[in-house]
């Protein structure tokens, strides 16, 4: 047997005794992993009337939603449906009590969220909370349909997945206890029974030519989010590079952009700080603590930097769910790369830096005498809640893995999906957060003079367009791999849309679906892979569940039901920095693309209509005006007399229903209409184009 220290829990491995699998009660479903997915999807299972175990190396459940991120990352809180918004009404329940006001007044709260209110009377639910409210609402889950948790169980990664034909049999643990199931279902952040059943995964990012994606790979030229606001000497002896780097920050290329590397996006802890005296609990100093750690955050703030207070979001009681802000923060930035496949210990010890680095970083800023007196005195005034964690020295029991493996499905859900680009047939979900990768390295970059700083990369925070449909496809592996497990958190994507899939909402709704498909699957005998998609879909509407976006065709105008022929943005080819927004109505479909910022990059959006029939058509196209537009948006046509350039004043209002008509052309099979903000005198839209025939 042998011991250590897991996020402030002590742990007893106990190498595996023989166990006779045969021993050992069946369930219908083994959930591993008791994150927010894993107790969503225990749940689900026993409303369906199956037999369900929990078994996780958890002792808290609820992984980050009961670790501190208490500031839900929502997105559109419209596409969250299902035992998810039901998890959100019970948070809202409880602050509806007085007593949940300990250290605040209800009043003194406000109710700001993130992108939402925080509390929602219309649909009475709450988004935004403190952390053991949320592991109270899932204990109550878990004791309200009487499930079995074990908890403190690790998975023998290495010899404790029994197969037989394509089926896991049997997971056993490093304690030698044994769990039988007939369905299994991987609800961890690091994908551990996955990868111990013999599952294919990547860890890192793809190169954009892998799915034919914009924004996988290396991102040194979008990074510019989190980044080094000012010139910030990287060497230990500032000016000469032969002293060696500062620490945290690497000598190497930082690669091309596009290109795959290893690298996953940065982890931190989701902190949970108060600034009422009678609750703070002074930052703690680390027995390691090393300011030289901190001598680049130092040169940063000698430059002016003040931003380290933008991200503690409030949450009830004189709380904060604290977050990564700015370019040197709570994000340790390269740190992480062994994590997804290290073993228990180096895992432990990865985990112990990370702790550290965290800890150090607040001490730093509220001790050093060389950090300003007014950041010091700051910083001061917060500390740890002393009523949160109070088992781990009030630490988050949880790192937030924002990116672990990824499992490599038949389906990978892309950044084509997320656009609508490329169709989603089989929906069991939605997403609609922005695609947001954390920063995944420090280098030294130069300027034109060949000085050398420190630089960011890999920051990308970018709308999807609205709310999206994830696939079935994503939580299911290869049929030859396995037949009987289901993947709800380490899920079939690429590394840039799992940046929008991974967030704790979506989680729970995937593990809704993938329990919900599990019944089905045992219910007709089949692989999971075999599932029949009419019965998932009506039982996922039935529970809840919401698996499309309904436009109201008014702001939002189906393309579908308009007549002629119809090419919304996400059909047109685009070159140059589009952004897809929906900030101006109305608009075709879920969003328009907008030219974004640069003046200098030529923007074409390229829409190839097939035609029934060669003749005489009218051409349209649809945009949302707005004081800021282009007075001479460039509309090319190509028609079978030649080419035809319009400029169009997109300040002025469409006169038909958001269209404005170019005039009637014809055309043989096909028609070209090319939408540029060359020479724009303001910003140009690329919405929708609609060719109808005359007569």
């Amino acid at each position: 047997m042998w011991i250590f220290v897991l996020g402030g829990v002590l742990c007893a491995l106990v190498m595996p005794v023989m166990s006779a699998v045969a021993e050992a009660p069946e369930y219908d479903i083994v959930v591993y992993g008791g994150s927010s997915s894993g107790v969503i999807a225990a749940v689900q299972a026993k409303r369906m009337d199956k037999s369900v175990v929990m078994v996780c190396p958890d002792r808290h459940l609820g992984g980050l939603t009961s670790g501190g991120l208490g500031w839900t990352d929502t997105g559109d809180k419209t596409v969250i449906g299902g035992l998810a918004r039901e998890f959100y009404h019970r948070v809202w329940k409880h602050y509806q009590q007085e007593d949940a006001w300990r250290w605040q007044k209800r009043e003194e709260f406000g109710n700001q969220g993130q992108g939402t209110p925080a509390m929602d009377g219309e649909y009475r639910t709450m988004w935004v909370f403190e952390p053991h409210v949320a592991e109270q609402v899932f204990e109550e889950f878990i004791r309200d349909y009487e499930i079995p948790v074990h908890r403190n169980e690790w998975l023998d990664r290495e010899n404790g997945v029994e197969t037989e034909d394509g089926r896991i049999m049997a997971i056993t643990m490093l304690s030698g206890n044994t769990y039988r199931g007939r369905i299994f279902i991987d609800a961890t952040y690091e994908g551990d029974l996955m990868a111990a059943a013999g599952v294919s995964y990547h860890v890192g990012r793809e190169a954009n030519s892998v799915y034919n994606e914009t924004l996988n790979g290396v991102q040194t030229a979008r990074a510019i989010s989190h980044q080094f606001e000012s010139f910030v000497d990287p060497y230990i002896v500032p000016g000469n590079p032969d002293s060696g780097l500062l620490p945290r920050i690497h000598g190497d290329s930082p690669g091309v952009d596009g290109e795959g590397d290893h690298r996953v996006q940065a982890y931190c802890y989701r902190v949970c700080l108060t600034n009422v005296p009678e609750n703070r609990k002074p930052f703690p100093k680390p027995d390691n603590y090393d300011p030289m750690q901190y001598e680049l955050l130092k040169r940063y703030i000698d430059t002016g930097y003040r931003d380290m207070f933008g991200k503690f979001d409030r949450i009830p009681n004189g709380k904060t769910d604290t977050n990564n802000r700015g370019a040197f923060s709570t994000d340790n930035i390269g740190m992480n790369y062994e994590y997804p496949e290290a073993g228990y210990e180096r895992r432990q010890e990865i985990l112990q830096e990370h702790e550290d680095y965290q800890k150090g970083y607040f001490w730093f800023l509220a001790n050093d005498p060389r950090v300003p007196e007014d950041i010091r005195t700051e910083m001061s005034s917060w500390g740890l809640s002393k009523d949160e964690f109070m088992d781990n020295d009030n630490w988050p029991h949880q790192i937030y893995v924002r990116e672990s493996r990824r499992m490599t499905g038949d389906f990978v859900v892309t950044e084509r999906h997320l656009r609508r680009q490329t169709p989603t047939p089989r929906p069991i979900a939605m997403g609609s957060y922005n695609m947001d990768s954390h920063n995944t390295q420090r280098y030294v970059a130069y300027d034109e003079q060949g000085r050398g700083h420190a630089r960011n990369e890999g920051d990308i925070q970018i709308s999807p367009g609205g709310p999206y449909p994830i696939d079935y496809g994503a939580i299911v592996p290869k049929a030859e791999e396995c037949s009987n497990l289901f993947v709800s958190v380490c899920a079939s994507t690429s590394h840039i849309a799992f940046g929008s899939v991974r967030m704790e909402p979506v989680f729970m709704i995937l593990g809704q679906s993938a329990a919900t498909a599990a019944a089905l699957a045992l219910d007709a005998g089949v692989p999971v892979q075999d599932v029949d998609y009419t019965q998932l879909e009506s039982r996922l509407r039935a529970d809840g569940q919401i698996l499309e976006w309904e436009m109201d065709g008014v702001n939002n105008i189906n393309p579908d039901k308009l007549p002629g022929i119809v090419m919304d943005n996400p059909g047109a080819a685009l070159t140059g920095p589009w952004r897809l927004s929906r900030s101006v109505f109305p608009m075709v479909g879920l969003n328009y693309a907008h030219d974004g910022k640069d003046d200098a990059q030529t923007c074409e959006a390229r829409y190839q209509l097939s035609l029934p029939a060669p003749g005489q058509y009218e051409v349209r196209i649809s945009y949302s005006p707005h004081p800021n537009r282009a007075t001479n948006a460039l509309v090319t046509i190509h028609h079978a007399d030649g080419i035809e350039n319009v400029l169009v004043n997109q300040r002025e209002t469409p006169p038909d229903d958001a269209f404005l008509t170019l005039g009637n052309f014809t055309f043989e099979n096909s028609a070209l209409v090319v939408i540029s903000n060359k020479n724009a005198d303001g910003h140009v839209i690329a919405d929708a184009v609609q060719i109808r025939p005359v007569n």
